[in-house]
């Protein structure tokens, strides 16, 4: 995940904050489950790249060789399986 954990709580606070300030939600509950809650989603929707990114990763070893011999460009294959990964799964980055 490209954030730290502590940056993620900061986030989904600052987050809340705005949309209970800016009337976006009505809490039901307390502040603190809502912030909770959207550090969870957000670090949810945040390793989902990362999942994707480890599966490319090991897509990739296949061409080891090729990428060792300067046959492919590894960022070049990295990119064009991870596009075509998210294309299929309908994944939004």
């Amino acid at each position: 995940m490209r954030l730290s954990k502590e940056r993620v709580r900061h986030l989904a606070d600052a987050l809340a904050t705005r949309l209970v300030q800016d009337g976006h939600v009505a809490l039901t509950g307390t502040h603190k489950a809502f912030v909770e809650a959207l550090d969870h989603t957000v670090t949810e929707e945040l390793s989902i790249e990362d999942r994707l990114n480890a599966e490319v990763r090991q897509l990739l070893k296949a061409y080891e060789r090729q990428i060792e011999s300067g046959q492919v460009d590894y960022q070049k294959m990295f990119t064009m399986i991870k596009q075509k990964l998210v294309r299929e799964r309908g994944i939004i980055l």
